[in-house]
Parts: C-alpha cells; sequence; structure tokens
C-alpha cells in the first residue's frame, strides 16, 4: 500500500462527516461531478412517491394548503438560508438560475436609480458562466445601461459614479477560484452601487455570509452541493433592508399581494414573496426539500474545512503519482482562493476523461483542455481521492 494510500485510511477514521457518506446512494466508483451534479440523497425517492402518490394522487388540489405547497418556496428557502449565511425571510426558492439573475440584476439597477439617477452601467464578471453574461446583456439592453465586461481582480478600479449594478461569480466555474466575496461587495458599496452574487459553486461548498457582508442580492443552483437533483428550482436571497423596494422585472400571481384577488392591478406581497413569479414547481421542490435533510447537524464550517483537507490531499496525490509536467493545475493552491474543485489542464483532456469515467471515475471536461474534479465533502472520501489520482495517473503515464 503506497504512502497515500495510508494517509486517506487515516484520514476517513478521522473525517468527521464520514457518516454521512451513507445517506447517498452511491455505487463503486469515485465520483467527482458534483460541482455539476450532486448524488441522489437516500431520504429522495421515498418523498418524492408520497408526493405523487398521496398528496398529488390522493389529496390531489387540497395539498396547496393541507401538504404545505403553496408555502413551500419560502418554507425551503429558509432552509436553504443558514447554509449562505443569511437569517430567515430573505431567501425564496423557484425558477431557474438564469431567471433568478435577470430578476436580480434587472431589481439591483432599478434600486440603484431610485437612489439617484445617472447610474447607466452595468459591470459583469468577464469570466462568468456565459449564460450570466447573456443575461447581463439582455438586462443592460432592457434597462438602457451600458454593459461592461471586467474581470474579478480589476473590479475595484472601474466602479464609478455611472456603475448601477455589478453581476459576479463567487467561484469560477473553469477554474475553481473563489473571489474575494467580502472585499468587492465592499468596493461595490463604496462606489453606490449595488452587488449581485452567483453562488452556484459555493452555496453548500462553503461559507458565504450573505448577511454578514451585507451582499444586496443572490442567486444560487440547487443541484450541485446541495444535491437537489437535475433542474431542481434555484434560489433568489434580497436583502431585508431592500424587500419593501426590490422591483423585479418579472411580476407574477405568485408575487401578488392577494394572489387569489385576480385584480388587473399588480400589488407586491412583502417580503421574499416579491421574489416569486408563477405556480411553483413542486415535484422538484419538494424533492429538494427532502435533499436538503442530509444537512441536518452539519456545520458549513466542518464543510469547509474537509473540502480543503480533500483538495489539498488530491494535489499531493497528482504530484506524487503524475509524471512531473504532464498536467497543469490551474487552481489556486491558496485555502482563501479555492472553491471545492480542483482543474488540471493537458492537451488532450476530452480523451483522458473519457478513459477515467470508463474505469469508474467520474470528473468533467470543459473545453478546450481542462480536467474538472469536484469535492462534495458530505459524500467523498479521502480513499476516492486517491484513487482518482492513481487512475489520472495510469492513464496518462
Amino acid at each position: 500500500m503506497s504512502e497515500q494510500a495510508l494517509k486517506a485510511e487515516k484520514l476517513d477514521g478521522a473525517d468527521e462527516l464520514a457518516a454521512k457518506r451513507a445517506e447517498f446512494v452511491l455505487d463503486d466508483g469515485v465520483y467527482l461531478d458534483g460541482n455539476s451534479l450532486g448524488a441522489l440523497p437516500v431520504a429522495v425517492p421515498g418523498r418524492v412517491e408520497d408526493v405523487v402518490r398521496r398528496q398529488w394522487g390522493e389529496l390531489r388540489i387540497r395539498s396547496w394548503t393541507e401538504g404545505g405547497w403553496w408555502t413551500a418556496p419560502e418554507r425551503i428557502g429558509d432552509r436553504i438560508a443558514p447554509l449562505v449565511g443569511a437569517a430567515a425571510g430573505q431567501v425564496v426558492v423557484g425558477d431557474s438560475t438564469s431567471v433568478n439573475v435577470f430578476k436580480a440584476l434587472v431589481g439591483a439597477v432599478r434600486l440603484a436609480r431610485s437612489a439617484g439617477a445617472g447610474r447607466d452601467e452595468i459591470v459583469v464578471d468577464a469570466t462568468t458562466f456565459p449564460t450570466d453574461g447573456y443575461i447581463a446583456h439582455s438586462a443592460a439592453r432592457m434597462t438602457g445601461c451600458t454593459l461592461r465586461p471586467v474581470p474579478p481582480s480589476e473590479v475595484p478600479g472601474a466602479l464609478g459614479d455611472r456603475t448601477a449594478a455589478v453581476l459576479l461569480n463567487h467561484v469560477d466555474y473553469r477554474t475553481g477560484r473563489l473571489h474575494d466575496l467580502p472585499s468587492l461587495t465592499a468596493a461595490v458599496h463604496a462606489a453606490g452601487a449595488l452587488v449581485v452574487w452567483d453562488l452556484c459553486h459555493s452555496a453548500g461548498a462553503l461559507p458565504v455570509g450573505l448577511d454578514g457582508h451585507g451582499v444586496d442580492l443572490a442567486v444560487g443552483c440547487t443541484y450541485k452541493y446541495l444535491n437537489g437533483g437535475p433542474g431542481s428550482p434555484a434560489f433568489l436571497y434580497v436583502r431585508e433592508a431592500l424587500q419593501d423596494r426590490f422591483d423585479s422585472p418579472l411580476p407574477g400571481w405568485n408575487s401578488h399581494a392577494e394572489p387569489f384577488g385576480m385584480r388587473p392591478e399588480y400589488e407586491p406581497a412583502a417580503g421574499a414573496v416579491r421574489g416569486r413569479v408563477g405556480t411553483p414547481d413542486i415535484l422538484s421542490m419538494l424533492a429538494l426539500e427532502a435533499a436538503l435533510e442530509v444537512w441536518d447537524g452539519v456545520s458549513v464550517d466542518a464543510v469547509r474545512a474537509k473540502s480543503l483537507a480533500l483538495t489539498d490531499f488530491f494535489l499531493e496525490c497528482v504530484e506524487a503519482y503524475l509524471p512531473e509536467g504532464r498536467v497543469e493545475c490551474v487552481t489556486p493552491r491558496a485555502h482563501a482562493e479555492r472553491g471545492s474543485q480542483v482543474a488540471l489542464r493537458c492537451p488532450d483532456a476530452g480523451e483522458v476523461m473519457g478513459r477515467l469515467i470508463a474505469r469508474g471515475v467520474v470528473g468533467d471536461f470543459r473545453r478546450p483542455d481542462v480536467l474538472r474534479f469536484g469535492f462534495t465533502p458530505l459524500y467523498v472520501a479521502f480513499a476516492d481521492v486517491e484513487r482518482a489520482a492513481r487512475v489520472l495517473a495510469e492513464e496518462l503515464a
């Protein structure tokens, strides 16, 4: 047994989150793609069957009240809130990440302009996930703003009196680089603008501190580290102090102060309910609610500690097993700059990932040359990490 395999055994023996692994449906392989789609929690199939057979099949329309369907977006939002450092009443679940980015960004511009005229520029992370860029471009056209793509490190110097809103990613989806949310949020506020954070690659993987750092608005998906299932609904955070002025560009009957009044005039509801639009996707939403039960008794700080230990150990094993110079790590080594994934660059990355998957080590490939490995602390073991690096070395030898 290698030195790294012995170390993995020792680390797994001391892992305070090790018992959580049994709460997921896993096979004999190594699953390192939870940063794209989280593994299935054991409790979800039974819950979904109950929703379909009893709540829908027997109670039918009564489930909107007796089954708690109507209040699910806020109830599940309150379940997510502590995982992103937010108090209750500020997170609502529903719609896709893209729709919530649009709501948040246009809403941020409107909030900025309500405080004073002359703000006609949206700053967007130049390295962002493509959809965020597409949405930002559309939001700029809709609000009559100029769109200014800027690398996150250059954002403070790009801000000024014209800046209305800034859209940033907490973790870069390609490289796993963790951006400095506290300092960037402070810089945006110092310029008199509002900030929208995309938390897709950080929610459920590391502490975010939305309330503590005064974030204005944030969005995130729930099918990655929150394990809500394919296409599970996203979430929208609106800071409590802004809720009475939040003007969503997508007003719907579900966000009306009197939804069943069916009045032609729109009157927004109070609180996080303003973030709703139409009828909630109940099947996916209640599957997500069941999935979130795996977080019972789990500290986000403990998750972060294990995430860093897993990624540190993976990098150690890569250095020990792989031929020198065969891959280049593009993920920052510094803990303060690393999310919960490791990205390795190699010229034949697509073919290599195909061979890894064939051998049961599942990561993913990002064009043109990046191997991406996501580490979900609730179910990834240190033995998985050692095996993944060893198989990678065998395929690259």
